[in-house]
C-alpha cells in the first residue's frame, strides 16, 4: 500500500527512505502524481519533468542501498523557484523574455542539493523577475493559495509557497528581496526564511536587485526549515558576495538556551495598520512568551517610517540596470517586427516585459537620472544606513525583534493589481530586515476569522540565525501546546 507523503515533515519521508520503508522513486512519483492532479487549479509549477526528477531518485536509491546515506534528506523532492538556474531545466524568472530559456549550469544552491541527494522535483511560479507581492505578475498565469484558492499566496515567491501548502513537494526555495518568503510563508502557512545577505551562494541566481537578493528555504516547520538551511549556507568563491564562513547544522540544539530570552517589540510597528486578527494573533503569542519566562520589551526603531520608500527606491535602480541585459542580443526572445537595431531593442522589451516589471524599470531609471540620483538614490541609501544602525542599537537591548509579518492576511486575487502602492504595503514589515542585513523567519501563529494564517516575523542579528530558528522552533512549541 502508497504510503501518503503529503502532509508528513520532509524529515520523516527521509527516514522512512533510509529506514527502506518505502524508496525515493515511489515518494518522487507520488508528488509528481500530485503535481499532475493539482497544479491545473494552483498554478504553483511552471516546469515539472518527469524524467528528470524520477532520475535522479532512481540514482540516490543506488546509494543508500548501498549504505551511502549522504545527508538528513537524501531522497526527498525539493521544488526550486524559476529563476534558479537548474540545467537543462527552464528557467525563465516568470517572464515571456525567458520563457524559452534553459539553463547550462546549475546554481550553487542546486549542486549543493544534489549532492546531498535531495531530488529536484520542479520548477516554480512566480512574479516576473520577482517583482511582485501577489504572485499575480507571472507571464504564466496567476498562482492560487491552495488553502483558499480565491485569494493569493503571497509573491514573489508565490509558487514554492503554494507547492508546499498544497502537498506537492514537501520542501522548496524561493528568493527573499523585500520579503518574498516570508510573506508568501505568511499567507500559506509555512516557515519562510531569509538568511543573512551572504550566507546563501547567490550564483546562478537571476538577479533583480543585487545587494538584497537572498536565496531562502520553506518548509512545513522550524526543524525542517533549519536541516535545509544547513544544506545551502556555506561560503561560494564564485560569489564575490558570499560570507566566508564554514557551513553550521542549524537543525543543532534548537531546543536549548530559550528561558531567557529578550525580545523587542517595535512600538512603530504597533501603532496601526494591521488587521485585528493579525494583532490578536501577534499579542496571543506575546502573552505566551512572557508567561514562559522571556522578557518582552518595548524598543524604537526611529526610521522604520522610511523603510517602504527607500527599499522601492534602491531596489528599482538595481533592478533597472540589471535588467538592461535583455534587450534582444543574447537572451531569448527577440521581436521580429524591427527594422533598426534601436527597434529590436524598444520592440523586445515592450513584448517581453509586463507591466510591473516596466514600471520598476521606468521608477529605478528615474531615480537614477541626471538631476535626481543625489535627490532620491544617495538619499536612499544614506538612509539605509541609518535604518541599520537603528537596529544595531535595538540589539543592544534584545536577541530578537517580533512584529508581524505582513499587516493582513491572504488578500483576493486582482484586489490589489490596479493599487500599485496598496500592493507595495503588503511589505511593510519585511523590507526592515533586507536594508539592515539581518535574517529574519515567519512563523506561523494563528489564524483570521475564515481560517487564513497569520504569520510571525523574527529578526535577529547579523549571522544570528541560530538564535532566530531557536526562538522560532520555541514559538512553535508553545502554539502547538496550546
Amino acid at each position: 500500500m502508497q504510503l501518503e507523503f503529503a502532509d508528513m515533515k520532509a524529515r520523516d519521508i527521509a527516514a522512512k527512505i533510509h529506514s527502506g520503508e518505502t524508496t525515493s522513486v515511489e515518494v518522487t512519483g507520488y508528488f509528481l502524481e500530485r503535481i499532475e492532479k493539482l497544479n491545473p487549479e494552483i498554478n504553483a509549477f511552471i516546469k515539472c519533468d518527469r524524467d528528470y526528477a524520477l532520475k535522479q531518485a532512481s540514482g540516490i536509491d543506488k546509494q543508500i542501498q548501498a549504505g551511502e546515506i549522504i545527508s538528513p534528506l537524501a531522497g526527498v523532492p525539493i521544488a526550486l523557484k524559476d529563476n534558479i538556474m537548474t540545467e537543462g531545466l527552464s528557467t525563465t524568472c516568470g517572464s515571456k523574455i525567458l520563457a524559452n530559456h534553459t539553463a547550462v549550469y546549475d546554481a550553487t544552491v542546486v549542486s549543493k542539493l544534489k549532492k546531498s541527494g535531495l531530488i529536484i522535483i520542479g520548477k516554480t511560479n512566480m512574479d516576473e523577475f520577482g517583482m511582485g507581492s501577489s504572485n499575480e505578475y507571472s507571464h504564466f498565469g496567476a498562482v492560487k493559495n491552495p488553502l483558499g484558492t480565491s485569494r493569493v499566496p503571497g509573491g514573489s515567491s508565490g509558487g514554492s509557497a503554494a507547492a508546499v501548502a498544497s502537498g506537492m513537494t514537501p520542501l522548496a526555495l524561493g528568493t527573499d528581496t523585500g520579503g518574498s518568503v516570508r510573506q508568501p510563508g505568511s499567507f500559506c502557512g509555512l516557515a519562510g526564511f531569509r538568511p543573512t545577505y551572504g550566507l546563501v551562494s547567490r550564483y546562478g541566481l537571476v538577479a533583480f536587485a543585487s545587494s538584497f537578493d537572498q536565496i531562502g528555504p520553506f518548509a512545513k516547520d522550524i526543524t525542517d526549515l533549519s536541516l535545509i538551511l544547513s544544506i545551502i549556507a556555506g561560503h561560494d568563491k564564485r560569489d564575490s558576495t558570499s560570507i566566508d564562513q564554514t557551513a553550521q547544522d542549524y537543525a543543532q540544539d534548537l531546543d536549548q538556551g530559550l528561558d531567557s530570552l529578550k525580545i523587542g517589540i517595535p512600538k512603530e510597528y504597533f501603532d496601526g495598520g494591521m488587521d485585528k486578527a493579525v494583532r490578536q494573533s501577534i499579542e496571543m503569542v506575546l502573552e505566551k512568551l512572557a508567561k514562559s519566562k522571556n522578557e518582552i520589551i518595548e524598543i524604537s526603531l526611529p526610521s522604520a517610517g522610511y523603510s517602504l520608500a527607500v527599499y522601492y527606491i534602491i531596489a528599482n535602480a538595481e533592478a533597472s540596470s540589471n535588467l538592461a541585459r535583455y534587450d534582444g542580443v543574447l537572451y531569448c526572445h527577440r521581436s521580429s517586427e524591427s527594422e533598426t537595431l534601436m527597434d529590436m531593442y524598444l520592440n523586445t522589451r515592450t513584448e517581453g516585459f509586463g507591466p510591473e516589471v516596466k514600471r520598476r524599470i521606468l521608477l529605478g531609471t528615474y531615480v537614477l537620472s541626471a538631476g535626481y540620483y543625489d535627490a532620491y538614490y544617495r538619499r536612499a541609501l544614506q538612509a539605509r544606513k541609518t535604518i541599520a544602525n537603528d537596529f544595531s542599537r535595538a540589539f543592544e537591548q534584545c536577541d530578537l525583534i517580533l512584529s508581524p509579518t505582513s499587516p493582513s492576511t491572504a488578500f483576493g486575487l486582482g484586489e490589489r493589481l490596479d493599487d500599485p502602492l496598496q500592493m507595495y504595503l503588503s511589505d511593510i514589515y519585511t523590507v526592515t530586515a533586507p536594508l539592515a542585513n539581518i535574517p529574519a523567519v515567519s512563523v506561523p501563529c494563528g489564524s483570521d476569522d475564515v481560517g487564513l494564517p497569520v504569520g510571525l516575523q523574527l529578526m535577529g542579528r547579523y549571522l544570528g540565525e541560530k538564535t532566530i530558528l531557536s526562538g522560532a522552533y520555541h514559538i512553535e512549541r508553545l502554539i502547538a501546546n496550546g
